[in-house]
């Protein structure tokens, strides 16, 4: 009887595992539809240009001349879903069409992550070197911008000219170029890239209070700063991401170091207990006075880069925190006050960091509660964002009112996120595979 009790509870284990994997199949296969349902918007009403404006069906570019943000941002993740027509399709217009000779100024920030990182990862998964002659070309176009007294990077820089401008600047922008501009030192064996994005942030980590917290803006000619908010969310967010993500991809351990100490002042002045949860709010950088108790989209990254610095008990606490903010109104908000649980800033951008969380607890944890908030996010996208042409920001989660723009972000990242949680397949080795903070994969292929 015990035998066949025992044969019994293994065959019903085996078909719920069997049940489970076809649940998410199904489900991550709902996802690349809606990849493809996305970028065939953009291929008929946008092709050619930066991103695709859904609901007028027409197209958005960033600057003067289109320098296809969409396909290169969206390349990766159609290698990683398996779209081999659509690669094609996006690599043919990329070789033919992308060129960066233009007399324009560009935010280096944004064409660091999107452009360069895009590039970098497009040639690291797809092996062609003409991936990498244009992440080199763009490279040096872009090296001109930390050309300030502090070695901190201007904000603009012309992709012709190398002139600079936008002296005010902030950590985000000044500190997230290390693993594109690292990567692509390693690649070409050129160390300029590597040591002139590393000046620059040892630089801004050096210009931090007392107690360790940066501000929100900062003077990158004079080093002075302009605003000493200090916080997780836009203008800051991905310079702390990167302090950990330089150290686990190039094993620099200048990067731990500066890590160790930024996290402890982040726990200590930004942490917050509200509502039986965890949120990290705003304080002042000099006294650790706390300044408002905002929370939104952009802070939803912080799980994600908890889980992967091995501090799983308060990933786990402040995702639990960021899904009860998609969950308010049905989908997240830019900003929230979590003191009061009210919507600061109402819209949806179609932005991923909430599903990156939730991709890295699932990894690190295996729990389904997180494959359960894959199933929420998905159900409430397609539910409030989806269009005939593709997916539309929200001018507000409350009224469900839609805006005229899909960015390219959300075919890298948003889309990305919510399919790696949802498959049941392996797809990416987080303990090889770093990601940029536009979700691009790249790999220490440099240290045998």
């Amino acid at each position: 009887m015990r035998k066949k009790h025992f044969l019994l509870m293994l065959i019903i284990s085996v078909l719920l595992i069997q049940c489970s994997s076809n649940g998410r199949n199904q489900l991550a296969n709902q996802v690349k539809d809606e990849f493809i349902h996305s970028w065939n918007g953009y291929k008929e009403y946008a092709w050619g240009h930066d991103a695709l404006k859904p609901l007028s069906k027409s197209h958005h570019d960033w600057y003067s001349s289109s320098l296809l943000m969409t396909p290169v941002d969206a390349f990766d993740t159609m290698i990683l879903m398996g779209l081999d027509k659509q690669a094609k399709e996006a690599k043919k217009i990329v070789f033919e069409n992308l060129s960066f000779d233009h007399d324009m100024y560009v935010k280096s920030f944004e064409i660091n992550i999107r452009l360069l990182g895009g590039l970098l990862s497009a040639y690291q998964l797809d092996g062609d070197e003409r991936f990498l002659e244009l992440a080199e070309d763009l490279g040096e176009r872009l090296l001109p911008a930390f050309d300030s007294p502090t070695g901190m990077p201007y904000m603009f820089v012309n992709l012709k000219t190398g002139e600079t401008r936008g002296e005010i600047s902030n950590p985000a922008e000044i500190g997230t170029q290390m693993l594109e501009f690292g990567t692509l030192s390693k690649l070409t064996g050129r160390p300029v890239f590597y040591n002139t994005a590393k000046k620059a942030v040892k630089t801004l980590f050096e210009k931090r209070s007392e107690i360790g917290l940066v501000g929100t803006t900062i003077n990158v000619e004079t080093g002075e700063w302009v605003n000493q908010d200090s916080h997780l969310s836009g203008m800051i967010d991905s310079y702390y991401e990167y302090l950990l993500k330089s150290w686990v991809l190039f094993g620099d351990q200048d990067f731990k170091k500066m890590w160790d100490k930024s996290i402890a002042a982040i726990n200590k002045y930004l942490a917050d207990q509200r509502y039986e949860g965890l949120w990290y709010g705003r304080a002042n950088m000099i006294s650790g006075k706390r300044t408002a108790t905002t929370f939104g989209a952009l802070d939803a990254f912080f799980p994600g880069v908890l889980a992967l610095s091995g501090d799983m008990q308060r990933a786990a606490q402040l995702q639990e925190s960021c899904f009860k903010m998609w969950q308010l109104h049905g989908i997240e908000p830019e900003v929230l006050d979590y003191s009061k649980m009210e919507v600061v800033s109402a819209g949806y951008l179609l932005r991923p960091e909430n599903i990156e969380s939730a991709y890295y607890l699932h990894k690190y944890t295996g729990k389904q509660k997180y494959l359960n908030m894959g199933k929420t996010y998905l159900e409430t996208l397609k539910k409030y964002c989806r269009t005939e042409a593709g997916y539309a920001h929200l001018k507000s989660v409350i009224t469900k009112e839609k805006s005229d723009a899909m960015e390219s972000f959300f075919l890298a990242e948003t889309l990305k996120y919510l399919y790696l949680l949802l498959s049941p397949e392996e797809i990416v080795d987080l303990d090889k595979i770093v990601f940029n903070t536009e979700a691009h994969p790249l790999q220490n292929t440099w240290d045998k």
